[in-house]
This record gives structure tokens, C-alpha cells and sequence, in this order.
């Protein structure tokens, strides 16, 4: 009996305790959600390694902020928005000295007192592009305008202008024109997905870029194979390459075709418009070109020895040009030349297409439309599509094949055609004496050697 009143007591003593509990927790959020409580604003540092962040109170995304010089100082922030969705939105703009005086800091903590006297709030003006292929997640540009511009260092994007505690800043680069640029030639390659593991071709790739004049290149990675994982680490400790996280997936369905009523998905392949477009702005004030093309492709001079010597050609040719495009010739890797030269022993380990087997290229069809890739000063241009610019300063040009043409090494378009009704074009083999050492030096370097 005793026993049975103890565990009685026990428990309505439990029972007391949890209700003095919740009522203590629904007063707390009774006093923070009063109006006249002042909300605390907290502004979250973004991490380098941070890409893609979401916009509150919506289901659009916003990626990099850039300070564009050609539309006055305006502040583009490079987005992914649902077009289904568009919906006001608002940029919260915040000064921060720290960051004004480390012209190399990549994010900076902006202090809760600072940001309460230096942030404000206005309006932002949203431009989608026009390149969709019907998915209803669409690369877009978030601009920002304000008085406070010009002292601006920090921008974050928001879809109720009375609510900004708690809000992730992105950075604002390119802060000041720059004539002289690190690098002559960059590359920009979209995306990487699919746990991409050709790492062979990749690295004989990077090798023959290197002895035509390049010197960066950029690669977006969702996922990639623990062999390319390998090679990229090489070559990201020697200094050539720059490799962005890229984890869409996280955040959307992503399409891994180009036409959204054959492949489905939120967005286009990978978000791969975004990328070109993040990366021509990312690069901006570093190179003084930039090459807009996938991993397979080589955008190869065939009349020049480098890509300096044919973009010295072509702008003096074209001195208010600042879009090259360039044409997509394949190379059925199904067909391979014959005496087995290239075939060698030590790469049969690696994983990856030989593209110095591949020696015979598709012929042009009178009327089917040939694709295009970019050869582009990014300061002549305000958004791409994948072959072709949607919107740039000055003409375009497109440069004749037998002065520049891609090398493009995948499936065939036209497997119907044997072997002898191919193009023979030897272009790679010109470099064998020294790209092949480089090859093997790289690829041991990676440990897959």
C-alpha cells in the first residue's frame, strides 16, 4: 500500500515538473515573438566550401555575389530561382571594415553591433535567363541596389524585408577593376557528376592544355570517382586547378540530360548554366580569357601553335569581338587507329578513354546544326548559355574549323559510318614528345602509375 502511494507521489510530482517546464518555454516564446521585441540579428559567416545557399521563405537558391563595374556598381548575386515562383525579394546589404581591409579574406564574420548600424534593406530586381529548356529551376540574376553600394562587402537575399536575423551573407567579390590578370587562358568546365572516374583521358587532357597556353582550370564537382579524385588532388597541389564544390543534389533533383521532356529533374544537367555563369564572374578580373567547354572537349588551334598566338589573330581581326565560338567536331572513341602506337603498357592500369587512340572524326552533315563551345573575355559578357552568350557587349564570332575546332572524344553521333567513311586528324599526335612524359609524370604522381 505504502509503495503503491510512494509511486503516486513520484509521479505527480513529474507531472508538476513538466507543466512548470512548458509553461517556462511558451512564456519564452511568447516575450521573443512580441512585435515591439527588437529581433537580433545575426548574420552567418558562409563557409569557403559553402556553394549553394538557400533564400528564406522560398525555394529559390542563391550562389556567389559580384560587384558588376559595367552596370555602375551594381551587385549581382548569381542565383537559381523557381520560375513558377517568382515572388518579391529583398537584398539586405552590410559593411563591414574587416573585410574592406583584407581585400584576400574569403568570409568575414559581420559583428551584431556593426551589422545593426550598417545593413539596409531595399528592393532587389530579379532577371531569369532566357535559356531554360523547360525546367523550372532557371540560372538567374539577383541585382541589388542601393545607396549604401559603394560601401557594401556583404549581401544576403531575403523574401521579408522586416525579418533579417539569422540570415547567411555571401561575400561581395570583385570589388575593384583590374587591368592585369593572373592568367592568359582559364577553363571552366561545369560539372563533374556521376561519380566520373575517366581519369585516364582526363589527365591526358590537362597535359595537352597545358602545352597550348593554359594555365587554370576550373571544375564544378557534384561526385567523382576515387580515380579522378586521385588526379584532381595532384593537380590541385600543383597549382593548375581549381575545384569548387558543387552539391546541387542536396538541395534539387538535377536532370542529368539537357531537354526536360525527355530527361525530368528541377533543374538542366547538373545546373551546369549556373556554373558557366558563376564562373565567368568568379574569373573576371583573374583571366584575361576563358574557356567554356566540358571535360571531354579541347578546344585546339589548328593554324596557331597556342591559343595566345590564334587569340592575337583573331582580335586583330575582330578588335571589338569578345565571344568566340568555336565548332564541336567528334571522335567516335568506339573507333580506334589501327597500329596501336599509343596503346601503351603503362596505362592500361588507368582507368579512362585513350584519346590518343581515337585519330578519326566525324564529317559535318549538311543539315544538321553543329554545336559550338566559348572562347570569351568575361568582361565582355553578362550571361551564357552553353553554346552560345545570351547577352554580351560587342559582337560574337565564329571562328572557321580549320583555324580552331573542338576535339571532342565520346560516343559516336554517327555509328552508322565505318572506318573508311571517317576523318583522319592526327592534331594530338603533333605533341607526342612531350605529352606523353607529362602524362605518365602526372599520372604517377597520382599513385596510379
Amino acid at each position: 500500500m505504502m509503495q503503491r502511494k510512494l509511486a503516486l507521489l513520484v509521479g505527480i510530482s513529474a507531472f508538476t515538473v513538466i507543466l512548470i517546464l512548458r509553461w517556462q518555454r511558451e512564456m519564452t516564446l511568447v516575450n521573443t515573438d512580441t512585435p515591439s521585441a527588437e529581433p537580433a540579428l545575426q548574420p552567418r559567416q558562409r563557409a569557403p566550401t559553402e556553394t549553394i545557399t538557400p533564400i528564406p521563405g522560398s525555394r529559390h537558391l542563391m550562389v556567389s555575389a559580384f560587384k558588376d563595374h559595367r552596370r555602375g556598381g551594381v551587385i549581382r548575386v548569381i542565383s537559381i530561382i523557381c520560375r513558377q515562383e517568382l515572388q518579391p525579394l529583398y537584398c539586405v546589404l552590410c559593411a563591414d571594415d574587416d573585410a574592406n581591409a583584407n581585400a584576400n579574406a574569403d568570409y568575414n564574420a559581420i559583428t551584431d553591433a556593426k551589422a545593426r548600424s550598417r545593413c539596409t534593406t531595399s528592393p532587389a530586381e530579379v532577371d531569369v535567363h532566357s535559356d531554360n529548356f523547360g525546367f523550372p529551376f532557371v540560372t538567374s540574376d539577383v541585382f541589388c541596389t542601393s545607396e549604401s553600394l559603394k560601401q557594401a562587402t556583404h549581401v544576403s537575399i531575403t523574401t521579408n524585408q522586416t525579418v533579417i536575423h539569422n540570415l547567411t551573407f555571401l561575400l561581395i567579390q570583385n570589388q575593384k577593376v583590374k587591368e592585369s590578370f593572373r592568367y592568359n587562358f582559364t577553363i571552366c568546365i561545369s560539372n563533374l557528376f556521376g561519380e566520373y572516374n575517366n581519369a585516364l583521358q582526363f589527365a591526358q587532357t590537362m597535359e595537352v592544355y597545358k602545352l597550348i597556353g593554359v594555365q587554370r582550370v576550373v571544375i564544378y564537382n557534384t561526385s567523382s570517382g576515387p580515380d579522378v579524385e586521385k588526379v584532381l588532388t595532384y593537380y590541385r597541389r600543383e597549382g593548375m586547378l581549381e575545384v569548387v564544390p558543387w552539391p546541387i543534389d542536396k538541395f534539387l533533383t538535377p536532370s542529368t540530360g539537357w531537354k526536360y521532356d525527355l530527361h525530368h529533374g528541377d533543374i538542366h544537367y547538373y545546373g551546369q548554366l549556373t556554373t558557366l555563369n558563376e564562373c565567368i564572374y568568379r574569373y573576371m578580373y583573374q583571366s584575361k580569357y576563358l574557356l567554356l567547354n566540358d571535360f571531354d572537349e579541347i578546344i585546339m588551334p589548328y593554324k596557331h601553335a597556342s591559343l595566345e598566338k590564334l587569340m592575337d589573330t583573331l582580335q586583330q581581326q575582330h578588335p571589338n569581338a569578345g565571344v568566340f565560338r568555336i565548332e564541336n567536331h567528334i571522335f567516335p572513341k568506339t573507333q580506334f587507329e589501327d597500329t596501336g602506337r599509343f596503346r601503351l603498357p603503362q596505362w592500361r592500369r588507368v582507368p579512362g578513354v585513350n584519346i590518343l587512340e581515337h585519330i578519326y572524326r566525324e564529317p559535318d552533315r549538311k543539315n544538321v546544326f553543329n554545336p559550338t563551345k566559348l572562347l570569351i573575355d568575361p568582361r565582355r559578357v553578362e550571361q551564357t548559355s552553353v553554346h552560345s552568350t545570351l547577352n554580351q557587349f560587342g559582337p560574337d564570332v565564329a571562328v572557321p574549323f580549320d583555324v580552331c575546332r573542338i576535339i571532342h572524344v565520346r560516343v559516336p553521333l554517327q555509328g552508322h559510318l565505318s572506318k573508311d567513311q571517317l576523318l583522319v586528324d592526327k592534331k594530338l599526335w603533333e605533341f607526342e614528345k612531350r605529352l606523353i612524359p607529362s602524362i605518365d609524370l602526372a599520372l604517377n604522381q597520382s599513385g596510379l602509375l
